[in-house]
C-alpha cells in the first residue's frame, strides 16, 4: 500500500506542477478557442491539460517500474506496456484536435485504433461472469470487439460529461477511488497476482485527477480537452477490462455446489466485476440520452449541444459549484455503493445507507436554491458564505435597504481579516484604480 500511495502522489505532483507551464504553453500555441453557444464558461479558457496529466501517467509508470514490490507487474505483464502505448496514441488524437478541432469520426476511429493495440499487446477481455450460467470463456474475435466497444464507450462517455469546472476529473478520481478498493481487495484479500496491474492503474489514475484539479476547479483556469478526457477514459477502461477480463473468478476459491448455486452466491462478486458499468453510470447516461436526443430532432449524434445533465442542472437553478457537487454525490453513491454490497451482500444496513443517501441527493436535486446552514462551532471549517453570521446581516442589509432605500455608504468600513474580500466571497469586479498622471 505504501507504495501505490508513493505512486499515487508522484503522479499527482508532477501533473500539478506541468499543468502551470502547460497553460502558458497552451496560451502561446492559440489553444484558446472562441465561446461556443454550448459552453458555460464565460472567458476563453487555454486546452490541452491533457499534456500535464500525460507526463503525470509516464511518471507514475517510471516511479512504479523501479519499486521493489510494483516492479513484479512488470516483469510477470506486459499490461502496463500496452497502456501506455494506447495512452500515447489517444493523447496525440486529443492534442490535435485541441488546436485543430479535428473530425468527429477521425476521433472516434483513432480511439478504435488505441483500443487494438491495446489488445495487440495482451489487454483484453479473456472471459466474463455471467449470472445463472457461470464463467463464460471468449473466443480471440468476441474478445477484441467486447474489448474495442467497452473502450469507445467509457472514453466518449468521459469526454460528455466534461463540460463544467472540475466535472469528469472529480468523476473519474470518485471513480478509479472505488475501482482501486475494489482491485486492491481481490490483490490482497485473495492474493490474485492477476488484479495487481488494475490497481496500479486505478492508483496513478487518482494522482492524474487529484493533480490536475486544483486548476480545474470553478473557475478554471485550464481545461483538461479531449487530450485529457479522452487520456483518462482510456486508463479507465484498460483497469476495467484488467481486472474483468484477466482475473478469473475461479481463482477466488469460492465453491457452493451447483453452478448455478455458485453463480447466485457469487453474484456479489460478479457485479464490481462489471466495475465499467457502474463507474460511468452517470456518463454512459448521459451518452445515451444525447444520443437519443440527437437522432430525434434529426441531427447526428455527434453534434454539441446543451442537453447534457450538467447543462440541465444549471437550468433549474444549481449554481456552477453545486451543479458539479450534485454530479460527484451521485457517482460516490453508485460506485462506493457497488463495492460496498460486493463486500457485504448479505447486510440489510448497506442497503438501506443507500436508499437514504438516494433521498438525500434527490432532495439536493430539487431544491436547487437550499444553501445550508452550518453550525456555529463549524463556521471557521467552511467557506464564507455557509456562515450563519455572514447571511443574517447580508439578509438584514438587503431588507433594510428595500425598504429605506440606499444610503449615503460613507468611508468604506475596516474590515476584519475573516470579512476582507476574497477569491471565493467577492461577487463582482474589484474597481480599477485610475493611475495619476505624473507631472
Amino acid at each position: 500500500m505504501r507504495e501505490y500511495l508513493l505512486t499515487l502522489c508522484i503522479t499527482a505532483a508532477v501533473t500539478y506542477l506541468l499543468t502551470g507551464p502547460v497553460r502558458k504553453f497552451a496560451i502561446v500555441a492559440g489553444a484558446m478557442p472562441e465561446i461556443r453557444a454550448r459552453d458555460v464558461h464565460r472567458e476563453p479558457t487555454p486546452r490541452l491539460g491533457g499534456i500535464a496529466m500525460f507526463f503525470g501517467l509516464c511518471a507514475g509508470l517510471l516511479v512504479a517500474d523501479h519499486l521493489p514490490n510494483l516492479n513484479a507487474v512488470f516483469e510477470n505483464s506486459n499490461e502496463p506496456r500496452a497502456l501506455l502505448s494506447g495512452a500515447a496514441l489517444i493523447w496525440l488524437i486529443g492534442v490535435l484536435d485541441d488546436k485543430f478541432e479535428i473530425d468527429a469520426l477521425i476521433k472516434l476511429g483513432g480511439q478504435m485504433i488505441a483500443a487494438g493495440v491495446m489488445v495487440m499487446q495482451g489487454l483484453t477481455i479473456l472471459w466474463i461472469p455471467v449470472p445463472g450460467v457461470g464463467t463464460v470463456s471468449l473466443t480471440s474475435g468476441q474478445g477484441t470487439l467486447l474489448t474495442v466497444a467497452l473502450v469507445v464507450i467509457t472514453i466518449n462517455a468521459v469526454n460528455f460529461v466534461d463540460g463544467l469546472d472540475g466535472l469528469a476529473a472529480g468523476m473519474v478520481c470518485i471513480a478509479s477511488a472505488a475501482s482501486f478498493m475494489y482491485a486492491y481487495r481481490i490483490w490482497y484479500g485473495y492474493g490474485i497476482e492477476a488484479a495487481a496491474p488494475a490497481t496500479l492503474f486505478a492508483a496513478i489514475l487518482m494522482g492524474m485527477c487529484l493533480g490536475f484539479l486544483p486548476h480545474n476547479m470553478h473557475p478554471a483556469r485550464i481545461f483538461m480537452g479531449d487530450s485529457g478526457s479522452m487520456l483518462i477514459g482510456l486508463i479507465l477502461a484498460a483497469g476495467a477490462i484488467s481486472v474483468t477480463g484477466q482475473v478469473d473468478p475461479a481463482a477466488m476459491k469460492l465453491n457452493f455446489g451447483g453452478t448455478r448455486d455458485a453463480t447466485h452466491a457469487m453474484l456479489p462478486v460478479f457485479i464490481p466485476l462489471l466495475m465499467p458499468l457502474t463507474i460511468i453510470a452517470i456518463p454512459f447516461a448521459d451518452l445515451v440520452l444525447a444520443i437519443v436526443r440527437r437522432t430525434w430532432n434529426g441531427k447526428s449524434p455527434f453534434a454539441a449541444d446543451r442537453g447534457h445533465l450538467h447543462h440541465r442542472l444549471l437550468e433549474i437553478g444549481h449554481s456552477h459549484s453545486r451543479a458539479v457537487l450534485i454530479m460527484y454525490f451521485w457517482s460516490a453513491l453508485i460506485a462506493f455503493g457497488t463495492v460496498a454490497y460486493s463486500v457485504h451482500s448479505t447486510s440489510v444496513w448497506i442497503l438501506l445507507l443507500i436508499v437514504a443517501l438516494s433521498a438525500l441527493g434527490l432532495v439536493l436535486l430539487l431544491l436547487p436554491r437550499f444553501r445550508p446552514r452550518t453550525p456555529r462551532w463549524a463556521e471557521a471549517f467552511v467557506p464564507p458564505r455557509y456562515r450563519r453570521r455572514r447571511a443574517e446581516r447580508v439578509e438584514a442589509e438587503t431588507a433594510r435597504e428595500d425598504v429605506a432605500g440606499p444610503a449615503d455608504p460613507g468611508p468604506a468600513p475596516v474590515l476584519s481579516g475573516a470579512m476582507r474580500p476574497h477569491g471565493s466571497t467577492a461577487l463582482s469586479e474589484r474597481p480599477r484604480v485610475r493611475s495619476q498622471e505624473r507631472d
